[in-house]
């Protein structure tokens, strides 16, 4: 059985290999970036496999312009969101709907899901990779949330996996939207296993003529090709976790500001180009998403997103500010608003948190 089903413009390949369902994204000059397109397609590939009994597991894969693998999603589609916003397009409001509703279906889907993040993981990629129940990394991998730097928040569920980072590397990488390695990944419980790169190919080949009598052996099999020692990370978790526990991102601020050291300096400059009122933003949402469910996560983070978009419509959004500055002109001059981290006040803050619908018209009430 080898059905090959594509979506609008082949950004999503899917086949049955054997008994395993395959998924490939298939845009490559766009680092893979997430259409709503492509959201639709992999949400319709996997509800079917969900409900085929021939299929055991998925597995998901991204290429790049050299070939397959080398890039896996490096989030969702920027360019769109900063036209829709400008347009006032309802077409944004349907894509983090229907996305946060794909990230849903990964974290909650009952075959086993195994993501091949090899290359650029970031944002939307994350997204759909930290649900999986088997986490692959490369030598090649590169893991971000890097929303602060345009003017949004971890989302995605950003704030359900990465509050459940270890100590306080939820907050730092939150807030700094740190790339980090494959090795650093499964350090701070983003990733399951490490496996070399030039397996990945061999091994997406083969899957068609291996046989597996359960999902779960696809994920036995997956595993026993994966690095069993690999090098040891370097991150600086004691500074991390008494720098990034602290009330506020003031306080945050003033500690690193205090500490002579090569990580404090830098930590400290990165955080002075980011969004000084996401950053806020951020902290107080890895904060409340530590004692919130997948489900209630999603749904403030979809509170939170509108905002982003609406509480300064048009081009006085901070998320479209930013994103013109990164991808739209390229200046790299963002002119945040306020200026200074030490300007954010509580109320601006707390208006991200005001969900605009009741909660039997949330967008995503159907979750959990």
């Amino acid at each position: 059985m080898n059905a090959t089903l594509s979506t609008t413009e082949s950004f999503v390949l899917t086949e049955v290999r054997g008994r395993v369902g395959c998924i490939t994204l298939n845009r490559p000059k766009a680092l893979n970036a997430l259409s709503l397109d492509m959201v639709r397609g992999l949400t319709t590939a996997l509800i079917q496999w969900r409900d085929d009994a021939h299929v055991l597991a998925v597995v998901v894969r991204g290429v790049n312009k050299d070939g397959p693998f080398g890039s896996f999603c490096a989030g969702g589609d920027i360019r769109f969101f900063h036209q829709a916003a400008l347009a006032n397009d309802p077409s944004l409001g349907e894509f983090f709907t229907e996305e946060y509703a794909l990230n849903h279906l990964i974290h909650t889907y009952s075959k086993p899901y195994i993501a091949l993040m090899d290359g650029i993981v970031m944002g939307g990629g994350m997204g759909i990779s930290q649900g999986a129940s088997l986490r692959l990394v490369t030598e090649r991998s590169k893991l971000a949330m890097p929303e602060t730097g345009i003017g949004l928040f971890p989302d995605v569920g950003g704030g359900y996996f990465l509050s459940r980072c270890p100590g306080r590397m939820g907050e730092y990488l939150a807030l700094t939207g740190r790339v980090i390695n494959g090795v650093e990944a499964l350090a701070t419980d983003l990733a399951d296993a490490q496996m070399e790169s030039a397996r990945l190919t061999g091994l997406w080949e083969s899957l068609g003529t291996t046989p597996y009598e359960n999902g779960e052996a696809v994920e036995r099999w997956f595993q026993t090709y994966t690095q069993k020692n690999t090098e040891k990370h370097t991150l600086p978790l004691t500074e991390i976790n008494r720098v990034f526990a602290l009330d506020s991102v003031t306080a945050i601020v003033e500690a690193l500001t205090g500490t002579d050291s090569d990580w404090a300096r830098e930590t400290l400059a990165t955080l002075r180009k980011r969004s000084p009122l996401m950053l806020h933003v951020v902290l107080e949402q890895v904060r409340r998403a530590r004692s919130l469910g997948l489900s209630d996560n999603l749904r403030m983070e979809r509170d939170m997103v509108h905002q982003c978009f609406n509480l300064r419509p048009g081009a006085a959004s901070e998320t479209v500010e930013g994103i013109r500055a990164l991808a739209v002109d390229k200046d790299h001059q963002p002119r945040w608003n306020p200026a200074r981290i030490e300007d954010v006040t509580g109320e601006m803050v707390s208006a991200f948190f005001t969900s605009p619908w009741a909660a039997e018209q949330h967008p995503l009430r159907m979750l959990g």
